[in-house]
């Protein structure tokens, strides 16, 4: 309780000038970095790490925090307006957003994203003040078993939810699994599938495959379309945005229930107690779960709200999940909060059980400028420039992706300062048009190789310290409760809905 009553009181820190406006930029640069494609949340705290050097603990801490509650929301601007996500946690959003960005909706759209992060980020913020030593302790009971169970959890439900196309997109997956085997053996100091290639080395990098999967291979998607670029343009150009429109009206939000967004904010919260899981498989989990409990599961992927809301719920969840690791055992639950373990380093700083109590005093100020990004900053950014970010689309289609394809070229050499990576980026963007082209869900590739090392590391670790028995992924307790949520989603969504298909096809002709 005096840890709760040391966080609200730190909001008197954001009276001082100099703490608001840290706050402040740092939410504007977190945007306009998840905003863009090539650009991150990760790589603005990166670039603010010098700073807080010359900075004080509390304003550092309190514009990572302001960064990455940004950097959460902030990429479903570009997911729902071009169709690329500037963030990963935003690929799930996309699915709904364009959908009605398509049909007009795009302003109502960005309102549903914001809405959803508001609630999810202020939820996750809530929870971390409230309960992080408890989840903390919760967490240490997922062993190694465990975790590989969860990860192959979130794998494979992510294949059986793409439906009509489970095969093309298990395929995907092997291949984001494969492209994850490239470099450094994850268990022993040897290299795998270089080719004799050093580069290759180190592995094929996050951020060009990212940037590659959605911003090269749109590009090269727009560029194949037989369309006139300058009709979407003159039409954008004719609809008059008011800020009003970005307003989900109270039937929408009455649609959508409380229940799916409290769900939604429980899953991404969890999810990001546990080192490693981050804001994508959050979402990714959040929108699977809302499409299983859905009465209309054929509308997601359409323009359906819901899936919106649930998965921008989530992954601002995360931010909040995320920093119980990082601030209890100095595990990062992912990037960012990698970073924000570096600034508290630097500033002396030790993560640990203690931290909470020895130090409460310079951590509260951070997860108050966290909540107060969430509840505050979020909604009025939107309704403050939201009419410019649905601008976008008013911009011709060929300066539009030419200025794109510059920026996530540059992105990606920024990201690594590797040319080889650079080039891998405008590879990988070959291979999601290919792949994108005869129906094969990039979505799943993409998972499949950000969880691909840490699957195959879990996986071996399991069976080295079982000598071998793959029944140990049977017997722990924890590996068992995700074997049997597997089996529960296997049949929620392949078994259980074709047999009702044929019938409301049927009754349609």
């Amino acid at each position: 309780m005096d840890f709760i009553i040391l966080v609200f009181s730190s909001f008197s820190l954001l009276a001082d000038p100099v703490n608001f406006t840290y706050v402040i930029l740092g939410f504007v640069i977190g945007t306009i970095f998840a905003a863009v494609p090539g650009l991150t949340a990760t790589l603005a705290m990166a670039l603010l790490l010098p700073l807080t050097y010359t900075l004080s603990v509390e304003t550092a801490l309190m514009a990572c925090a302001s960064i990455y509650m940004a950097g959460m929301c902030g990429g479903s601007i570009t997911a729902t307006t071009i169709n690329i996500p500037g963030a990963p946690s935003s690929m799930m959003t996309a699915l709904d957003g364009y959908p009605m960005q398509q049909q007009g909706k795009g302003a109502l759209a960005l309102g549903h994203a914001a809405l959803g992060s508001m609630f999810g980020g202020a939820v996750g913020a809530l929870l971390l003040i409230a309960l992080a030593p408890f989840v903390a302790e919760l967490s240490l009971y997922v062993k190694t078993t465990g975790k590989f169970s969860l990860l192959a959890f979130a794998l494979i439900v992510v294949v059986i939810a793409q439906r009509g196309r489970i095969p093309q997109a298990g395929l995907a997956a092997c291949i984001g699994l494969m492209l994850a085997t490239v470099g450094l053996d994850a268990m022993e100091p040897i290299t795998r599938f270089t080719y004799g290639y050093s580069s290759l080395t180190a592995g094929i990098d996050l951020m060009p495959v990212i940037i590659g999967t959605f911003a090269i291979a749109e590009v090269l998607t727009q560029a194949s379309a037989r369309t006139d670029i300058t009709a979407a343009a003159a039409a954008a150009g004719k609809v008059k945005i008011r800020r009003r429109d970005f307003l989900p009206p109270w039937s929408d939000i009455r649609k959508i229930g409380f229940g799916c967004y409290f769900k939604s904010c429980l899953i991404g919260y969890f999810v990001g107690t546990l080192p490693g899981a981050g804001g994508s498989m959050g979402s990714f989990l959040a929108y699977t779960e809302t499409v299983r409990t859905s009465t209309e599961p054929e509308t997601f992927g359409k323009g359906n709200p819901k899936g919106i809301a649930a998965s921008e719920s989530a992954n601002n969840a995360v931010c909040g999940g995320a920093m119980v690791p990082m601030l209890t055992f100095g595990i990062p639950g992912d990037p960012i909060t990698a970073i924000m373990l570096g600034v508290l380093v630097i500033n002396g700083i030790q993560p640990g059980p203690q931290l909470m109590t020895d130090q409460a005093g310079l951590i509260a100020p951070m997860l108050a400028a966290l909540l107060f990004s969430a509840v505050v900053l979020i909604p009025l950014t939107l309704w403050l420039i939201g009419p410019y970010f649905i601008k976008i689309v008013s911009v011709r289609k060929d300066v539009l992706y030419a200025v794109i394809a510059l920026l996530a070229v540059v992105g990606s050499y920024v990201a690594t300062y590797s040319t080889f990576q650079m080039f891998m980026a405008l590879a990988m963007g070959v291979l999601a048009f290919y792949l994108r082209r005869n129906g094969f869900p990039v979505i799943t590739m993409l998972l499949g190789y950000i969880l691909g090392p840490n699957l195959e590391e879990f996986l071996r670790r399991s069976l080295a310290l079982s000598n071998g028995d793959p029944t140990t992924f049977f017997t722990n307790p924890d590996s068992l409760f995700f074997v049997a949520l597997t089996l529960v989603f296997v049949y929620f969504l392949v078994i259980r809905t074709p047999a009702k298909k044929p019938a409301v096809v049927n009754s349609k002709s």
